[in-house]
């Protein structure tokens, strides 16, 4: 009976010895700098840097979970820029080609002061496509063209994101 109590409590040493080494190797960046209770969001849409502007967050709002945005209406476009050059520049177009008939920008052009950052994502739509060709639904990539008047065209592939979870507070454009 020794025996087996001798091989009980060393069995029962052995777990407590591994129980504690994995707990303490898990537990490597615990404390209240840890890394681990930061909050992390996702990147919502796509990013670039074309000519000295960095062009980032770009992405589509599409309908709620499930739908579409039909055809012939309108969906919002979200981004933000940073000017990294050596002079304003200033965006003077947006292209939908294929998607939508026209991207309508508030107030005509969008400034871009040099070494400044200019935010364009909301929760309220400055930039609209408008008049949709196809119906539009979350998961979805829409050809974009940004058009610069001084660093030029750049097209991107933008993410559509549904309207749900971190993107149910945007709103899609006003209604006609």
């Amino acid at each position: 009976m020794v025996r087996s109590s001798r091989k009980t409590l060393a069995k029962g040493l052995l777990i407590a010895a591994l129980a504690l080494l994995i707990s303490g190797i898990a537990g490597c960046e615990a404390g209240n700098d840890a890394p681990t209770l930061e909050f992390h969001p996702a990147s919502p849409g796509v990013s670039t840097t074309f000519n000295g502007i960095s062009i980032n967050d770009v992405f589509v709002l599409g309908a709620p979970l499930g739908s579409a945005v039909p055809a012939g209406s309108s969906a919002s476009l979200f981004l933000s820029f940073y000017n990294g050059g050596t002079g304003d520049d200033e965006l003077t177009g947006v292209h939908a080609t294929g998607w939508a008939s026209s991207v309508q920008v508030t107030g005509g052009t969008v400034s871009i002061p040099v070494q400044s950052e200019v935010n364009l994502t909301g929760p309220e739509p400055q930039l609209v496509l408008s008049d949709l060709a196809k119906p539009l639904s979350g998961g979805e990539a829409v050809p974009l063209t940004l058009d610069f008047a001084h660093a030029g065209s750049v097209t991107l592939d933008v993410p559509v994101e549904a309207q749900s979870d971190y993107f149910s507070s945007y709103s899609p454009p006003p209604a006609p």
